[in-house]
């Protein structure tokens, strides 16, 4: 998808002395005294503001946090620690200032952080007046901000819409750069692994995916679901029976196309759920009416992990089994560690993904870690999200 970088702009030495307005996400969890206890998206935020300050641009930065109500500002919205946190990476003052929409002054070189967007009226239902006032702070908007890209928002649509310029900044570029390696230009085979409880919140990313991949590996109680629609028992472990047409139905559309759904061949079963249960290995076809399914078993793990080291495209979402308790930890693990050690081009996103990755130390051997999670699910859904359909237009307006 074509859309005008930030980069470009820098390059093109567009940026000295220029209003430059970034939509960045800074919504980063915090304790219940309101301390941060994990700044990646902060810190992940941080190269777009030097390459603004560097290039000589007056910096306005915002973000949401948490879920304010709108035109009833809390402490607890503030993006004060966040200010804190970003002085602390860039060396320098972050001024926060309140109150912003009517007006912001900052000189070129100076940096300010805008307080909490979504505080301000009209943010979430994109009002058109409140996306003309936001335009009119700045000379160029940079969205910076894929997690937020699913959203029809003022601060991530209607300023696009209305701002001299917008343009993408590195992280959404690399998100961007990355999807479309993945899903529009892959290296074959592709393979994608979808897991998770539920099938209903990933059906439709099933189905679109079946059109596309080589080799659709379900984990969880999708996986469940699944084993159910090939015929086999699953005990009491958890999985939606109504859809079982639905799994069939991609089974049966990827079978068409050469392709094909692996259902597992053995299981880890409990019998009950809990950190310190006995976990057994079973065949897949002598799963007990009080068995609870927890984890996808060597035998199976060991099948996947050879498919994945011989993919050319791989895309994950989702952990394979209950990969908090370690005894039903090592499907997840084996099928990390074949990602890692794959040639393929990788892209993984979604929070328990994300988790597992940090949890085997297999970051550096991702190819792209998605910093979305909504907006990285929605892509792979195959839906234009808003905030890129929109730089993509002005791209084209340009």
């Amino acid at each position: 998808m074509n859309v005008i970088r930030f980069s470009d702009l820098i390059a093109a030495g567009r940026v000295a002395g220029q209003r430059v307005f970034i939509r960045a996400d800074l919504n980063v969890p915090q304790d219940d005294a309101g301390n941060i206890t994990e700044d990646t998206r902060i810190r992940a935020s941080i190269p777009c503001i030097e390459q603004a300050l560097k290039a000589g641009a007056a910096v306005m930065v915002t973000s949401h946090l948490g879920r304010p109500t709108e035109g009833e500002f809390k402490p607890a919205d503030s993006l004060a620690p966040v200010a804190k946190r970003m002085a602390e990476l860039l060396g320098r003052e972050v001024k926060l200032v309140a109150d912003w929409t009517g007006g912001v002054t900052v000189a070129p070189g100076e940096l300010v952080l805008l307080e909490n967007c979504r505080v301000n009226k009209g943010e979430k239902k994109n009002d058109e007046a409140l996306a003309k006032k936001l335009a009119a702070l700045c000379d160029i908007f940079v969205n910076d901000a894929f997690g937020t890209a699913h959203r029809a928002e003022a601060t991530t649509y209607g300023i696009a819409q209305f701002a001299p310029i917008a343009c993408a900044g590195p992280l959404l570029a690399a998100e961007i750069d990355a999807i479309t390696q993945a899903l529009a230009t892959p290296t074959r085979p592709l393979i994608a692994i979808v897991a998770g409880s539920k099938v209903s919140t990933k059906l439709t990313i099933l189905k679109a995916l079946s059109d596309k991949v080589d080799g659709l590996i379900v984990g969880g109680g999708i996986a469940n679901t699944f084993m159910l629609a090939a015929g086999l028992k699953i005990g009491k472990s958890l999985a939606e029976p109504d859809l079982v047409a639905d799994a069939r139905a991609v089974i049966d559309a990827m079978k068409a196309r050469g392709a094909a759904v692996p259902i597992p061949v053995d299981v880890v079963v409990a019998k009950r759920f809990a950190a310190d249960a006995e976990a057994t290995v079973k065949a897949a076809a002598d799963v007990a009416d009080d068995d609870l399914i927890l984890d996808i078993g060597p035998q199976t793990a060991a099948l996947l992990a050879e498919q994945l080291k011989a993919a050319g495209t791989i895309v994950w979402n989702g952990p394979v089994g209950v990969f908090e308790f370690d005894a039903f930890a090592h499907g997840t693990e084996t099928i990390a560690r074949a990602i890692a050690a794959s040639s393929a081009f990788s892209i993984a996103g979604g929070g328990d993904t994300l988790a597992a990755i940090a949890k085997y130390g297999i970051e550096k051997d991702v190819g792209y870690i998605s910093t979305g999670g909504g907006a990285f699910l929605e892509i792979l859904e195959g839906k234009t999200l808003p905030a890129i359909e929109i730089l993509a237009k002005r791209a084209q307006e340009a």
